[in-house]
């Protein structure tokens, strides 16, 4: 027990000593004028400073363009995706119109609603075929096929 309160004893002082180690210092306030000093210019520092300022550049350089060849590859990357989805939602969308359309289609979905409706199957003698381009003698022909007769010139 006394050997406890001793060591915080020589603790206590030890930290109280810590404090006033050494003499104390006084600074005292001194006014230097260097205003008649000139700087003597040294041509290889400046040629050295040059040089590291021109490697730094293409440092620099290099790691810009780096980085932003990086990060246009991760754009890219995230368009790419974006419209592999979109597509994917197209050709699901293209499929579901396809087959809404062959259900429209369908030739006994259409006679069953035209029964409903009240409509009959034509009598003969009242279908008109529209395509009748052939027939026509007289009218203007916008394109025909004819042969092609080869003469020689002498």
């Amino acid at each position: 027990m006394a050997a406890a309160a001793a060591a915080q004893g020589a603790m206590a002082v030890s930290r109280r000593k810590s404090m006033w180690v050494g003499t104390p210092e006084i600074y005292f306030h001194k006014n230097i004028d260097n205003s008649r000093l000139v700087k003597v210019e040294d041509p290889r520092r400046s040629r050295e400073m040059r040089q590291f300022g021109i490697a730094l550049s293409c440092l620099f350089l290099l790691v810009m363009t780096y980085a932003w060849q990086h990060f246009k590859a991760i754009e890219y990357g995230y368009q790419i995706e974006s419209m592999k989805i979109e597509r994917d939602s197209m050709a699901e969308m293209n499929r579901a119109l396809r087959l809404e359309d062959a259900s429209l289609r369908d030739p006994e979905r259409i006679d069953v609603m035209a029964r409903k409706l009240g409509l009959q199957s034509p009598q003969a003698g009242q279908v008109m075929r529209l395509d009748t381009s052939a027939d026509s003698g007289g009218a203007p022909v916008m394109a025909s096929v004819s042969t092609v007769s080869e003469f020689s010139v002498r």
